[in-house]
């Protein structure tokens, strides 16, 4: 029978963070924080594998997209 690996609460991704007004946001200026979210060749990875939920996701995509296009992460793997 397959194993499947489970995420415990600690393991899961953590990205979102609540802003002083109460807004949920993540920030695209933590590059290494956002990294872990990669996969080894550059690619986002899916909420299955990172644990997260579908806001938390959408947020942490559109910030890994705005720190690629500030050059704070690579588009490949090239320099990972």
């Amino acid at each position: 029978m397959a194993e499947f690996k489970k995420f415990s609460p600690a393991a899961r991704g953590k990205a979102a963070r609540v802003s002083s007004t109460g807004k949920v946001y993540v920030d695209y200026r933590q590059a290494d924080d956002l990294r872990r979210f990669l996969t080894p060749n550059g690619k986002i990875q899916s909420r299955k594998k990172t644990g997260l939920t579908a806001r938390e996701q959408r947020l942490v995509s559109q910030a890994i997209k705005r720190a690629r296009y500030m050059s704070l992460l690579p588009y490949t793997s090239a320099t990972l």
